[in-house]
């Protein structure tokens, strides 16, 4: 028996290692904080956009400038979007829920179709695209998971 379960396990340790390796990991799109294992270990610079407090929920968010990898990868997205929930008395994160923005660019003003902010560890976060100068607003929806629905807004200005 003893010798079963070790030709398995010299046996299997080689197999998820390849399996590993093989594994698509484009969906994580942006080198933020080393927790993208797959990505170049390029430091990215962090924008903090603020911090609101509604009904309870302290929301963050922040942007990743990302362009640069992103260009080396032949995407179009520049910057990665990052939502970060606590509970405001307690500080404990709130990491499960549904998340979206909405982001409205200098070239219309008008709120374009809402993107999805996929649950990330220990933030929501999705790659955006910023393409042109001037002030972007972000209205961010959010149903977390006691079930109330939330809305956080916040502004950049790419120079």
């Amino acid at each position: 028996m003893k010798r079963t379960l070790m030709i398995f396990a010299v046996l299997a340790l080689p197999l998820a290692a390849v399996a590993q390796t093989n594994m698509d990991h484009s969906q994580h799109a942006m080198p933020q904080h080393d927790d993208h294992g797959s990505m170049p270990m390029t430091r990215t610079k962090t924008i903090m956009l603020g911090e609101q407090t509604v009904e309870g929920v302290q929301g963050m968010a922040h942007l990743n400038d990302v362009g640069a990898v992103m260009a080396q990868m032949g995407k179009k997205e520049n910057y990665h979007f990052m939502m970060i929930f606590s509970d405001a008395k307690t500080g404990a994160a709130i990491e499960q829920g549904t998340v979206a923005v909405k982001i409205s660019g200098p070239q219309t003003g008008q709120a374009a179709e809402a993107i999805p902010l996929l649950g990330m560890g220990n933030h929501f976060g999705a790659d955006i695209t910023l393409p042109a100068k001037g002030e972007y607003h972000f209205q961010v929806g959010s149903k977390l998971a006691d079930g109330s629905k939330r809305q956080f807004h916040f502004s950049y200005e790419v120079k």
